[in-house]
């Protein structure tokens, strides 16, 4: 039996929960989902990360999968007990293994964040699994076995929805909203924040300027919230800026703030003064958007001003 063979069939025998009285369906999706990333090109290598689109696409694959209500779209549980199928394997994170070990079970996706750094597959199958051909034929597969050859939207439906939220939505309405997030959405909220706040401002820094543009997806400016989410739920655009990491660390931490035109407020510290100095950023207008729509919402400044009593 040749390897594409052997795939086929351990694809079509995975070994699921069926005491609801039909297979549990998070296995077939995980995988669909992660053939979905490698033919996308957002998965390179054969490690598999928990990233905000992996976890989107097993939401939205769900969504149009799967209509019993007696299985819940638990992203955890696949990608830790996969395992038992004898093609998949966990790379946990370091100083977890007795963790992760000492368990028969994940018990929730913040656990499995910090237990495993990623999973992988046996070579051969991942080879495969790199194939456009190869690959197709295991999609479908797990397509005919488990969803009688049910065809799949592969847009980003939910990162779509979430990314027209953020730029568009009132933030009383997004907070609202926000107290039904699981942890899987706010993940998945939180890695779409990080992207768009950057894009809205061009990938540079509002202070300083920076702007640093690589041939590979590595991300150099980073998105601050100006409330935090775990206060305020927050993830609409105008309780984002763009900072650059050194800038961004002294934001959070109350060493500079920005006032009500937007120009950069630094409280009394020492400081070596070289290109770096923090100090030298005192009074100057941020960027913004070219979108006023977009710009930080002065209350939100003003909260971020007196929780660090800059008023």
């Amino acid at each position: 039996m040749n390897a594409l063979s052997r795939y086929v069939q351990k694809f079509s025998k995975l070994r699921v929960d069926r005491s609801k009285g039909k297979p549990a369906p998070h296995k077939p999706i995980l995988l669909l989902s992660i053939i979905e990333g490698l033919t996308k090109n957002e998965i390179g290598e054969n490690k598999i990360y928990i990233t905000p689109e992996l976890v989107a696409t097993f939401k939205d694959y769900w969504h149009q999968l799967v209509s019993d209500t007696r299985f819940t779209p638990n992203f955890s549980l696949p990608f830790y007990h996969l395992k038992s199928d004898g093609f998949w394997h966990l790379q946990t994170t370091v100083g977890r293994e007795l963790l992760l070990t000492s368990s028969h079970s994940i018990k929730s996706f913040s656990q499995l964040k910090q237990v495993v750094d990623f999973a992988y597959f046996n070579e051969d199958l991942f080879e495969l699994l790199t194939n456009a051909h190869t690959r197709q034929i295991l999609k479908q597969t797990l397509l005919d076995v488990y969803f009688n050859s049910a065809r799949l939207d592969a847009s980003h439906q939910l990162i779509g929805a979430i990314i027209d939220q953020i730029l568009h939505e009132p933030s009383v309405v997004y907070k609202t909203k926000a107290s039904t997030f699981d942890e899987e959405e706010v993940f998945v909220r939180s890695g779409v924040f990080k992207k768009e706040i950057p894009k809205i401002y061009n990938y540079t820094c509002s202070i300083s300027g920076m702007r640093i543009i690589t041939d590979r997806d590595i991300q150099m400016i980073d998105a601050c919230h100006i409330v935090p989410f775990s206060e305020s739920h927050d993830d609409t655009i105008k309780n984002g800026i763009s900072l650059c990491p050194n800038l961004h660390r002294a934001f959070d931490r109350g060493l500079i703030s920005l006032d009500a035109e937007y120009r950069v407020l630094v409280k009394p510290f020492t400081e070596q003064e070289n290109f770096y100095s923090i100090k030298q950023f005192a009074g100057r207008q941020i960027l913004l958007p070219t979108n006023k729509n977009y710009f930080p919402a002065k209350e939100n400044l003003a909260a971020h001003r007196l929780r660090h009593s800059f008023i």
